[in-house]
């Protein structure tokens, strides 16, 4: 019988299509109106031995498409579903907004009868409209990708009146696997996540039967299906290989992102299917994140990233009065390099300073006089406020961290600002960058100098923490650039005053990192954190190997953290060494004289010198040479030389001096020596002081080397009288040296010299014999 009434209904249809085609048009017109009036009441008999046939009824042109979700609060994931309808022009009733939530718990659990109960009331709206497809889909983990005809057109392919998406799963009762029909190719269960239907369909299957708001709404559905009898007369089907909807969970791999010219899509790679929604279900919803910085029309390879401009703010317009106002932190929770650089870099941020609050906890006592130093009263009078909480207060990282967000309420702050000591920011605008993206949480990603390590992540792994996600490298190394939904922030990051109320406590108590816990929980509550690389924001120290038994330990950062290195010890003129348009000094024949160090350096090599003490004296009897004697002895520092007192000190600098040749004098003596090809050995580094009190002059002297540097660290006529070196052979001296820089010259046969004396104060000179 039921065969027979789709023969009819098929019959009938044509029959109408000719009438209207051989009568005038309005006649036409008439006849297909009332055939199809006629036809839906034909559908619509129920009799338990008939099947219901809408998929002869109406091509794509006559069907309407409505999208019906369920939402109780607009979450940052709601947002976006509703943002991938407007793109592609979809209709959606949001149904449940602002209720009570009486579904459950099922992020964890099963629940979600009340969906259904909604529905049933919202359906009976629609129940006669045989030409409406409605579609109901979650929202918060959910977005679609198509058109509307995009999806009728799909929808019509499956010849039946209703198809349910489809999981590997059967959930929430694995019990019931075995009941499901064969599927050859394809996932075999139901996923009540999304399903499209004829109105009238879609009401019938909501209304089967009673369920509770807190019972399984999948589990209802899936009851429905497995019942042959139902399932054959309302022409049930499930969406076995993605042709409409995606369920990501467990089928992660299964998808990629297809990318051409202006356009980006979803692809099943396992089915060949180009998939209309995407439904980050389970623990999938990370893996949706990651989709939703491409998919719908956000970002591709001709145009980048086309959503970046959605929902900007701009600053320009406003006076300077009429800025947010930030509540900024800087967090010091482990010894880290270049401090007093970092303070004085946030110094530099175009903003309105009187417009932060600022708030300083540091926990590490090597640090606490850095931050004292730089706290002038200069400084305190451009900030709207100060708060500074030092080791000894014994506030802990999370503890600072959630009070800053207390802090910045209180103040009645519009963002809260937090920089870690281990970031680099040389983007001045940085901080209004952050605000104009607006976004809720937002981070510049920045990276270790010539590494990936980051501040963001893209994906994790099974275990909670850092995996690469498939565009992590691009990101990372700029080759895309966006503004990318992510599941880890740390280090620097911009977080909306409406965010602040739903996030306290957020980084513990926890058996995580204070980072590793805000973001966790950000990602729990379905708090959307983006990074963004649209410009160059800075980088990150390494500080896992900084110490802080040294006066001076930045020094020690050549090899870590050499960028920052060469800015604070590296000559700013060092650079024209290598332009061969500039010429580089001569005083004297074969004596060269070029920048090379800065003041800073010369003044911290000083006085770790001094901090160490272990002078030699100028005596020729030396336990710290081979054979014990020196024949033209200097009072001085060897960089490997160690003191054995209370404990074991050691200056341990030659690695880094011996690198620091390499690096920095190898290519000025390949410009100056052409042919000769220096290997940077050395085995003697040191620092001479010279003292009318104790050794003040040097005798004449060839010295041990091919070629010998010598930087002078002090300032003749202010840190010292006399004091310089003098050529016998040429008869040539040089006595007003410059600090940081050196002289090159030979250092066997030809280079005679002599240390001129110094008449009053000290004077500290470094010097290598290289390749000797």
């Amino acid at each position: 019988m039921g065969s027979l009434r789709c023969v009819n209904c098929l019959l009938f249809f044509v029959s109408t299509v000719l009438l209207a085609d051989v009568h005038s048009v309005e006649q036409g017109k008439i006849f297909l109106s009332w055939g199809l009036q006629f036809h839906a009441i034909l559908l619509l008999m129920e009799r338990s031995d008939t099947e219901i046939c809408f998929w002869f009824l109406t091509g794509t042109d006559e069907l309407r498409l409505l999208a019906i979700t369920v939402a109780t609060d607009e979450t940052d994931g709601y947002k976006r579903f509703m943002r991938s309808a407007k793109v592609n022009n979809i209709d959606v009733k949001v149904l449940g907004m602002g209720e009570e939530w009486r579904g459950g718990d099922v992020k964890n659990y099963p629940g979600g009868g009340h969906k259904i109960n909604i529905l049933k009331k919202e359906t009976e709206l629609y129940k006669n409209d045989s030409n409406l497809v409605l579609m109901f889909v979650d929202s918060y983990d959910v977005i679609l990708l198509a058109k509307p005809e995009e999806f009728l057109k799909k929808f019509l392919d499956f010849k039946a009146n209703m198809v349910f998406s489809a999981e590997g799963f059967c959930w929430p009762d694995r019990w019931l696997k075995d009941q499901y029909p064969e599927v050859i190719h394809g996932k075999k269960y139901l996923c009540s996540g999304g399903f499209i239907g004829y109105a009238p369909i879609f009401h019938q299957v909501v209304t089967d039967h009673v369920i509770e708001d807190v019972e399984d709404d999948q589990l209802y559905y899936t009851k429905i299906f497995l019942d042959k009898q139902k399932r054959d007369q309302l022409k049930l089907r499930l969406d076995n290989k993605a042709e409409i909807f995606m369920n990501l969970n467990g089928a992660e791999e299964e998808v990629e992102i297809k990318f051409s010219d202006d356009k980006a899509w979803l692809v099943n790679k396992e089915y060949g299917t180009e998939p209309l929604v995407a439904h980050g279900n389970g623990p999938s919803k990370l893996f949706l994140n990651y989709l939703d910085n491409y998919l719908p029309d956000k970002w591709n390879f001709k145009d980048e990233c086309t959503a970046c401009s959605e929902d900007r703010i701009s600053l320009d317009s406003l006076k300077e009065e009429e800025y947010p106002k930030i509540l900024m932190g800087f967090f010091v929770e482990k010894p880290t390099p270049f401090i007093p650089e970092f303070l004085n870099r946030m110094m530099q941020l175009e903003y309105p300073k009187k417009h932060i609050d600022l708030f300083i906890h540091n926990t590490v006592p090597y640090h606490k006089s850095q931050i004292g130093e730089w706290l002038t009263d200069k400084i305190k009078k451009q900030f709207n406020s100060i708060t500074v909480l030092q080791p000894e207060d014994k506030v802990t990282e999370y503890q600072a961290r959630n009070h800053a967000i207390e802090m910045c309420e209180e103040k009645k702050c519009d963002y809260l600002f937090t920089v870690d000591g281990s970031v680099v920011l040389t983007n001045k605008n940085t901080l209004k960058i952050l605000i104009e993206q607006n976004r809720p949480v937002l981070a510049p990603i920045i990276s270790r100098h010539g590494k990936l390590w980051s501040n963001f992540w893209g994906a994790l792994g099974s275990d909670g923490f850092y995996a690469r996600s498939r565009d992590y490298l691009a990101i990372v190394q700029r080759q895309r650039k966006g503004v990318w939904n992510s599941v880890f922030i740390s280090s620097v990051f911009l977080i909306k005053k409406e965010v602040l109320k739903k996030i306290h406590g957020s980084f513990g108590p926890s058996q995580l990192d204070p980072d590793m816990a805000m973001s966790k929980f950000l990602r729990d509550n379905g708090i959307f954190m983006y990074a963004t690389n649209l410009h160059e924001f800075g980088r990150l120290l390494e500080t896992e190997n900084y110490r802080t038994d040294h006066l001076h330990n930045d020094l020690w950062e050549l090899f870590d953290n050499k960028l920052d290195w060469e800015e604070k010890y590296i000559h700013p003129n060092y650079s024209q060494n290598s332009n061969l348009s500039i010429a580089i000094e001569e005083p004297c024949p074969d004596v060269y004289w070029f920048p090379l160090v800065s003041d800073t350096f010369a003044k911290h090599l000083i006085e770790e010198m001094e901090y160490f003490g272990e002078w030699s004296g100028g005596k020729h009897e030396d336990k710290r040479l081979s054979g014990g004697y020196e024949n033209v002895p200097t009072d001085d520092i060897h960089m490997n030389q160690a003191r054995i007192s209370h404990y074991y000190f050691t200056i341990g600098y030659e690695r880094h001096w011996l690198h620091f040749l390499k690096e920095y004098i190898v290519p000025v003596n390949g410009r100056l020596y052409p042919g000769y090809h220096s290997e940077a050995r050395s085995i003697m580094n040191f620092v001479v002081k010279y003292d009318p009190n104790r050794q003040y002059y040097l005798r004449p002297h060839h010295d041990a080397s091919t070629y010998t540097i010598n930087i002078a660290l002090t300032r003749p006529g202010k840190d010292h009288g006399g004091g310089g070196c003098r050529f016998l052979r040429y008869n040539c001296q040089v006595t007003d040296t410059r600090r940081g820089w050196s002289f090159m010259h030979p250092g066997r046969l030809t280079h005679y010299h002599e240390g001129l004396p110094v008449t009053w104060g000290k004077r500290y000179i470094m010097i290598s014999f290289i390749d000797p």
